[in-house]
């Protein structure tokens, strides 16, 4: 999966994505920093002595992927495990269990992406038919968004008296969490390995060189947490702990910040995320509020003072409101410099208006977003539409963020979303509604530059390609570039040459997205697509 970078490298024959140098077909390495970029020729005769020389025919090469917001294990289990994310009925959805009990025996079922709302059925299985198709076998099915899961009567035991229990349907809200705390206990540790190599090496060859991983205890644990750290054979690993507790804990757990999953709400699929108004098609409910204002403000005060980053999920329009006031009374305690030095995180941010946008950009937050939850749910006939009538509408503003300064950095929610970087800026371009997306250039920025910002490094050229920044990057198969045409809703930029704006491939609806060749992090090559020799 690894090896050893040498101590030069040199590139030629490709097109480099470079603010310094948009025409470069050439670039050198040392050490693991970018040290020069031209053209062939004098790249040739620069570094005639190089230890390695890639012949890109033609590849190109761009900075890395970040992917801002993962849960490494519970991805990799997806590859692992039992995959439900293509089952288009409930019935399938039961054939697809029954069949992997046959291959598995009595072990634990760790499953995942059932969406009860794009099935005929329109409904999730009974406890019943659930117990029929595991044989006895305990199973553990979460749904997409992770907020809600299927379990047979071999774990219920977990979830009796816990807030969100049902005798017969999903269990959310703490029976989610007890329960799920129960199957995650009951995966071996060379099970947890083979899933966390499992997702590090596709998101190598997916062109992605560092992720955030968002754990807490209640989405995976101490221990995974720290294995998870500790390797070295893949992507850089940022890991975030999502609980409230004293500085402290960050530093024994190792992680850049008490931040990522620290729930404020659930989810819209699991009618969980925390609104002003009812569902639309649940009317008695308005979703959960986990935390309030004046706890929020107090883990935000924690976190400033010990110089670490805070952060919350978030995703209702209650939950963000309750978020900014929590901002607004830590503003008072530590003062709003030191608060938006800490660049602290919103994860999902997905009901935000503009006044809401404007005050979290003065606070300097990061909005770490997802925008393939647009291309599943958004639009007028999305499950953001069926669950909010037509607030659904409303989502992912990421326009509207990027224009009252908040730092946007994109991720895929690993495992709610699959991970695909240029599908995932596709989406952001092409948003499903009207003058909410960004520009390709915006995106493509979010999901490189802007995830080594998310994580606190923001020395200016850290995720670009530029004399002096980390070797960090992909070669992609990529035939044609194109320098986008400015849209008048979103952030302009020039398409004059003289302008030194770098292309990128095509982003339009059915365009074919490039295929990663080579991931190199910091010099070191951590994919390398065997039947492509370079």
């Amino acid at each position: 999966m690894t090896n050893a970078h040498p101590r030069t490298t040199l590139l030629t024959g490709g097109k480099i994505h470079s603010p310094a140098d948009p025409h470069a077909t050439a670039m050198a390495v040392e050490d693991g920093i970018v040290v020069w970029l031209g053209q062939d020729s004098v790249g040739r005769t620069m570094y005639s002595g190089a230890d390695e020389t890639v012949e890109l025919d033609g590849g190109f090469v761009a900075p890395a992927f970040v992917d801002a917001h993962v849960h490494a294990t519970s991805a990799g289990l997806l590859r692992t495990g039992l995959d439900l994310t293509g089952c288009a009925s409930l019935t399938e959805c039961l054939d697809a269990l029954r069949a992997h009990v046959r291959t598995s025996g009595n072990a634990l079922v760790w499953g995942h992406g059932w969406d009860e709302t794009t099935w005929p059925e329109r409904r999730t299985p009974t406890r019943a038919e659930l117990d029929a198709a595991a044989q006895g076998a305990p199973v553990y099915l979460s749904r997409i968004d992770v907020h809600s899961a299927l379990v047979s009567s071999a774990l219920l035991q977990h979830a009796r008296g816990a807030d969100g229990f049902s005798e017969d349907g999903p269990l959310n809200k703490d029976a989610h969490h007890r329960v799920r705390r129960a199957a995650l206990a009951a995966i071996t540790p060379a099970q947890r390995a083979e899933a966390q190599t499992a997702f590090l090496l596709h998101a190598a060859e997916m062109g992605i060189a560092s992720v955030h991983e968002c754990a807490g205890p209640d989405i995976s644990g101490t221990d995974d947490f720290a294995d998870l750290l500790a390797r070295t054979d893949g992507p850089e690993v940022v890991g975030y702990w999502g609980e409230r507790g004293s500085a402290d804990l960050a530093a024994r757990l190792g992680a850049r910040g008490l931040a990522g999953d620290l729930f404020v709400d659930g989810a819209i699929g699991s009618r969980t995320a925390a609104l002003c108004h009812p569902y639309a098609d649940a009317p008695d409910t308005s979703g959960t509020l986990y935390l309030d204002a004046p706890a929020i403000a107090e883990h935000l005060r924690i976190c400033t003072e010990a110089g670490i980053q805070a952060g919350f999920h978030v995703i209702g329009d209650s939950a963000v409101a309750e978020v900014i006031d929590g901002f607004a009374i830590a503003e008072k305690t530590v003062g709003r410099e030191a608060l938006a030095g800490a660049r602290h995180r919103l994860e999902h941010l997905e009901m935000v208006t503009t006044e809401q946008a404007e005050r979290l950009g003065q606070w300097g937050v990061v909005a770490s977003v997802q925008p393939l939850f647009d291309a599943a749910w958004g639009g007028p006939d999305g499950m953001y539409t069926e669950r909010l009538g037509e607030r659904g509408t409303m989502l992912n503003p990421f326009s509207r963020l990027a224009a009252a300064g908040v730092i946007l950095a994109l991720g895929s929610d690993a495992p709610v979303t699959r991970v695909d970087p240029w599908a995932t800026v596709q989406a952001a371009v092409h948003h499903r509604t009207d003058g909410y997306g960004l520009s390709a250039r915006a995106a493509f920025t979010a999901h490189t530059k802007g995830g080594w910002r998310a994580a606190g490094v923001d020395d200016g050229i850290t995720g670009t390609l530029q004399p002096g920044a980390p070797a960090t990057y992909a070669i992609w198969d990529a035939p044609e570039l194109v320098t986008a045409t400015p849209d008048s809703r979103v952030q302009r930029w020039s398409t004059d040459p003289r302008s030194r704006v770098p292309a990128l491939p095509p982003l339009h609806p059915g365009a074919e997205l490039p295929v990663c060749l080579r991931t190199v992090l910091r010099g070191r090559t951590i994919h390398h697509r065997e039947e492509h020799h370079q």
